[in-house]
């Protein structure tokens, strides 16, 4: 009985403990503002011509979120291939590919025209990121970034930049910047585009005078094609193929440390005796991938295409889990699945 007693005491002690934390946290950023805040303040006034009493009422109104703190400092994990690629290449995903595509394959065939980029791959990417749409973020934008931009040292830097760059897109979009909703890292909309890409590659797609990353999937599709398109995307070129390398070679590790930027020729490649297994010219230039799963090795080149996809996200996983989403749900339509 005793035991039970001191258990139900400590779990309210420990309850009490978090709200005050909690509580204490929201106060760092609620009035009086913190003087780096105000500092922040003053030079979207300066720089930029914000209103001072505005933005000061506005930040009194934002709330740290100790969860994202603990969200984004939580070490990634070391995960294999399958694992990886079995939360996005699934019957599931794959279906709801399907239909998006179905629902909006006028836009998505405008897009390919316009911009090079192939459907299956603006439609992965946004089924990657958010499952069409489904999975867009829950957090206030302006918590999420204040938080990481100002009790978040290691990236303060760039979230104190993107920061910037949410209030200029509420200015230029003239939208309440409480409203919007995005990632515990401030990613927005169908294809979590940070404010600073929202502002640099977000086109209004359809015509009707807005740019609407979150509720729009006309412009979230233009704007992913755009996106691709302007870091470098190549119409009609390779993206990746399967390679070949000998247990005994020299010099791969080398090249493989190189990372993931297309640097060596194909005929380099072949001197190393890294083979490509798909018909490539010898002078187009290619990164080796090394996908790991367990004790398993799978050997690719990636080309100028495949590094675009890895300027969404820089991860040979992320880029890899496109494709491979991107041809399964190619497939599964030209096979007629509704």
């Amino acid at each position: 009985m005793h035991l039970i007693k001191r258990n139900y005491i400590r779990q309210v002690f420990t309850m009490l403990t978090g709200l005050f934390l909690i509580f204490w946290s929201m106060a760092l950023i609620a009035s009086p503002l913190r003087q780096e805040i105000r500092h922040f303040i003053n030079e979207m006034v300066a720089q930029h011509g914000f209103n001072q009493s505005e933005l000061e009422d506005a930040f009194k109104k934002v709330q740290f979120q100790p969860s994202i703190i603990d969200l984004i400092s939580v070490p990634a994990s070391s995960i294999s291939w399958n694992k990886y690629r079995a939360r996005f290449i699934n019957p599931q995903r794959i279906k709801s590919g399907v239909n998006f595509w179905n629902e909006h394959a006028q836009k998505l065939e405008q897009a390919s025209r316009v911009f090079g980029v192939p459907e299956e791959i603006i439609v992965a990417i946004i089924g990657v990121e958010t499952a069409y749409g489904a999975t867009t973020g829950k957090h206030r934008v302006i918590d999420a970034l204040t938080t990481l931009a100002f009790d978040f040292p290691r990236r303060a830097e760039f979230f104190k930049s993107e920061l910037e760059q949410y209030l200029l897109l509420a200015q230029e979009q003239n939208f309440d910047l409480f409203s919007i909703k995005g990632s515990y890292a401030g990613a927005i909309g169908f294809p979590q585009f940070m404010p600073g890409s929202y502002r640099r590659y977000a086109i209004d797609f359809d015509g009707d005078g807005k740019t609407d990353l979150a509720g729009n999937p006309a412009d979230a599709i233009g704007s992913v094609a755009n996106y691709l398109k302007e870091y470098g995307w190549e119409a009609g070129g390779p993206i990746i193929t399967r390679a070949h390398v000998p247990i005994d070679s020299n010099h791969y590790q080398e090249i493989l440390l190189a990372g993931i930027e297309p640097i060596h020729s194909v005929k380099k490649l072949r001197a190393a005796n890294i083979m490509p297994l798909g018909e490539t010219g010898d002078e187009r230039l290619a990164a080796l991938i090394e996908l790991k799963d367990n004790d398993t090795l799978q050997y690719w080149l990636g080309f100028q295409n495949f590094y675009v996809i890895t300027r969404y996200n820089r991860s040979t996983f992320y880029a890899m889990s496109v494709l491979q989403l991107a041809e399964a749900i190619r497939a599964a339509r030209n096979s007629g699945l509704r």
